[in-house]
């Protein structure tokens, strides 16, 4: 069983000829050879894509016929802001059933057209936003550095792309590698939450245990802290570590992402942080710790 992705995965890259594009999918294809079957440019149609090593791809004048002629079943956006939104829709009205998208700065209304519309369709959105999804050895989709992975047992899954990497990283030198890690970007208006993620987790054999990476702002932790206090009840349950990013932040003041945004006395690190020890993670006092407190909470 898989979560999100595997080696059997044929992803279209929408916005692969620019430099952002060409270099991850570059990168992506280096990557036990994650199936990047196709481009979509609706200028570019019938041209071919040629990587740094001499790849090749197809380009397609939409995704609907790059979907068509590929048999892909993902994609992934690297285009611009003002473009990006009308991407995603163009992917989710051509049925594509997993939609990552990268790109950071999308128009907050843009992603409220898009939210409207994923919401009446069979499509998962990954992001904006974010650093993608990867499972170690077998897929690889957007920008995780894939030297890091390692196959293992752990499930991470982040608001934050920086800390996903150091999960990752410490997990790896802890000899207990990764299932999956998933990045779901820290904007206020995304697709998949805590939840989607952490329901895949809890249900997938191979991940034995999970890292969570919160940030202040929104209730997402919180929410994701309740749906593992129901699970638990139920006798679903797994060993659990997470951090919560931005407990220096000053009140009131945006700090990176556009959802780490403390306002109204709600998204406050403590409140979090709270909530994630009542629900049985354990909390690390420090991003440099969140693999020995994974170890230690494995342990008992």
């Amino acid at each position: 069983m898989s979560v999100l992705v595997d080696k059997n995965t044929k992803v279209i890259v929408q916005g692969l000829t620019g430099k952002t594009g060409t270099f991850h999918t570059e990168q992506a294809l280096a990557y036990h050879g994650t199936q990047m079957v196709a481009g979509v440019h609706p200028k570019k149609g019938g041209e071919t894509w040629t990587g740094a090593g001499g790849e090749t791809l197809p380009i397609y004048a939409s995704v609907a016929e790059a979907k068509e002629r590929t048999g892909a079943t993902a994609s992934v956006v690297y285009v611009p802001p003002a473009g990006a939104g009308a991407a995603i829709i163009e992917a989710i009205d051509a049925g594509i059933d997993f939609i990552t998208c990268i790109t950071e700065g999308i128009p907050v209304m843009d992603m409220v057209k898009v939210k409207a519309r994923l919401e009446k369709s069979n499509s998962r959105l990954l992001g904006p936003n974010c650093p993608g999804v990867l499972t170690p050895e077998e897929c690889k989709i957007g920008i995780m550095p894939g030297s890091i992975f390692k196959k293992g047992s752990v499930g991470v899954v982040s608001r934050s792309g920086t800390l996903t990497y150091e999960a990752v990283f410490q997990t790896t030198n802890a000899g207990l590698g990764q299932t999956t890690a998933v990045g779901i970007g820290g904007d206020p208006v995304k697709g998949t939450e805590f939840i989607d993620v952490l329901e895949l987790f809890l249900a997938d054999d191979e991940t034995q245990s999970i890292i969570m990476i919160g940030e202040i702002g929104g209730s997402a932790e919180e929410d994701a802290a309740q749906f593992l206090k129901d699970e638990a009840k139920k006798g679903r349950k797994k060993p659990m570590a997470g951090f919560i990013a931005g407990r220096t932040a000053p009140p009131g003041r945006t700090m990176g992402h556009a959802g780490a945004i403390v306002a109204g006395g709600k998204g406050g690190a403590d409140d979090k942080i709270e909530a994630m020890r009542s629900a049985g993670i354990a909390i690390a006092d420090s991003p440099a710790r969140m693999g020995v407190t994974l170890v230690e909470a494995i342990k008992g």
